[in-house]
């Protein structure tokens, strides 16, 4: 499988690209190295390797969520221009 001219020109009508000749004849060329350099992977021997989605393991990296003090309400609605019901009360800005 090989890329063509043709092709490379119809990617850049899709993508609204416009190419002069020398960038479509550049891409033309980098893309069908990119594709030898897959038929090459494709001599690997791959059997009894298992299919991944990642080189690495995954592993979630966030700490787990633990309960902690906080500051006070009093203290965190003291400045508030207006509060009702230990909660900062605000204008309405849907009618």
């Amino acid at each position: 499988m090989s890329v063509t001219l043709k092709d490379v020109e119809h990617v850049a009508k899709l993508a609204r690209l416009a190419l002069t000749d020398a960038e479509k004849e550049r891409f033309t060329e980098q893309l069908n190295a990119i594709l030898k350099y897959a038929e090459k992977l494709k001599e690997l021997d791959t059997e009894g390797v298992e299919p991944t989605t990642h080189v690495l393991p995954v592993k979630n990296v966030l700490r787990e969520d633990e309960a902690r003090p906080s500051w006070p309400v009093e203290e965190t609605l003291a400045g508030a221009p207006d509060e009702e019901d230990g909660q900062y009360r605000v204008p309405a800005v849907l009618e």
